[in-house]
């Protein structure tokens, strides 16, 4: 294995000589391998490490004796060590995000600071190859595109994964060989998160049951994603060179990004698919909240009639206009199409893991829903003919009935916004919520939609 990963190190380049190295050491047996792999390489490699392990203040006693154990480890290798405390639960509760992705966040926060301070230029973590086939499999039931399937990379953003060339048997068979121990999270065997789900019974079934090399296939599928992915977001961005419109506000800040109708009439449908997602990148900075059902439907967009859109997650929406397709930021004052949609209100969409338990807002203003039930891009818009909700039992109701039954006057109906998947209501604003969108016990995925920030509209 000592071979295995010194070779995939240097065929990608992942710490080269004076590199200064953080390692994220938790105590799991997936970091105390990385720590030794890289404590014997340092030489080879001319490479310095530092251990620093995160204490999250989650699981008492037990993180507590993982803490101990990476610093007596640390201190046997003659390694410096740094042990971080953080409020993961304070922290979650504050910004309204899972414990899980809170976690996370704190933890490359620390990591990044502790990087600086030890003047270092990499951040090893421990992520081997079972954990890039679960990632890929993950992001396959969730929906995704050729990114999403290319998994996890070897180095970015100044994070290197050196044991993405062995998987959890080969690391496990090494620790045993050479009598070293490590400490076992409990949380791991838990399956209330679907990445457990798939590490602990899905991917050892298929293994068991299909294919005991499954794992290395999926990986290969995985790198050829990945290619293929790279060279598609180049010739993307060569279209949008050639037949690109932007538009930027007073302090130079890309508000919209658009592109020709006529620049995309020849191509082949799945680059049309990268010029889209290419321009939401664009203006949001980033795709968190965007899937492949987002995508589509913004391509839709090119067969409909000049002024339609949609509205998107983070606050962006796509528009058809005469002679190009548009993604604008909606925190942007600018020149709207149609005044009627200046009217309609500021909705901020946020995704999330729910966790059995989590107290659901009971306000006009914040609203909790099933986002696993989703299946078009949600639009912010007044009623059309068609439009419908799910009552309680599972009937129907069009939303012109359920005003008429509201005794909503006549004149004011097209003026209540509704948020809408397709045809099929989520929330009549103001009024109330579809029953097939709430929040049950076989919820997952948790989409939030708060008007305004909660702040105009309460």
């Amino acid at each position: 294995m000592y071979k295995t990963i010194l070779e995939f190190i240097r065929r990608n380049r992942l710490l080269l000589p004076g590199d200064r190295v953080i390692v994220a050491f938790s105590g799991g047996a997936d970091s105390v391998c990385l720590l030794v792999i890289l404590n014997e390489l340092k030489d080879v490699l001319g490479i310095s490490l530092k251990a620093v392990h995160v204490h999250h203040g989650l699981r008492g006693l037990e993180a507590d004796r993982d803490s101990e154990y990476a610093k007596e480890l640390s201190m046997s290798l003659s390694l410096p060590f740094s042990c971080a405390h953080v409020d993961v639960t304070g922290y979650a509760r504050e910004h309204r995000l899972s414990v899980e992705e809170a976690g996370r966040h704190l933890r490359y926060e620390i990591l990044e600071r502790e990087r600086v301070l030890f003047g270092g230029n990499k951040i090893a973590v421990a992520h081997h190859k079972d954990d890039q086939a679960e990632t890929i499999l993950y992001h396959l039931f969730r929906g995704t595109g050729l990114k999403g399937l290319g998994g996890i990379r070897p180095e970015r953003d100044r994070i290197v994964r050196p044991l993405l060339s062995v998987g959890k048997e080969e690391i496990l068979a090494y620790l045993e060989e050479k009598g070293i121990s490590y400490c076992e999270d409990s949380t791991n065997s838990h399956t209330d998160y679907a990445r457990n789900r798939i590490r602990g019974i899905l991917l050892p079934t298929i293994k068991e049951q299909i294919n005991a090399r499954a794992a290395d296939n999926i990986i290969h599928a995985g790198e050829m994603a990945a290619k293929a992915d790279e060279y598609l977001e180049k010739q993307a961005q060569g279209l949008l060179k050639e037949w690109g419109c932007f538009k930027r506000d007073e302090n130079d800040i890309l508000v919209s990004s658009g592109i020709k109708m006529k620049g995309l009439i020849s191509q082949e449908d799945i680059l049309v698919t990268y010029v889209i997602r290419a321009m939401i990148r664009m203006v949001l900075g980033s795709m968190k909240d965007i899937s492949m059902i987002h995508v589509e439907n913004a391509k839709a967009l090119l067969d409909s009639p000049a002024g339609k859109q949609i509205d998107l997650p983070g606050m962006v929406t796509a528009l058809r206009s005469s002679d190009c397709l548009w993604i604008k930021s909606k925190n942007k004052k600018e020149a709207v199409d149609n005044p009627l949609d200046n009217i309609l209100p500021k909705v901020d969409f946020n995704v999330f893991p729910y966790k059995k338990g989590q107290e659901i807002p009971q306000n006009g203003y914040t609203k909790w829903f099933d986002y696993d039930k989703i299946k078009c891009a949600l639009s912010v818009r007044y009623r059309q003919t068609g439009d419908y909700l799910t009552l309680t039992g599972g009937g129907r109701k069009t939303v012109k009935a359920f005003m008429i039954d509201e005794k909503i006057p006549k004149e004011d109906r097209g003026k209540i916004p509704l948020i809408v998947d397709g045809s099929h209501v989520l929330w009549v604003i103001g009024y109330r919520i579809s029953e097939y969108y709430k929040i049950t016990d076989d919820t997952h995925t948790v989409i939030q939609m708060q008007l305004d920030g909660g702040k105009d509209n309460g």
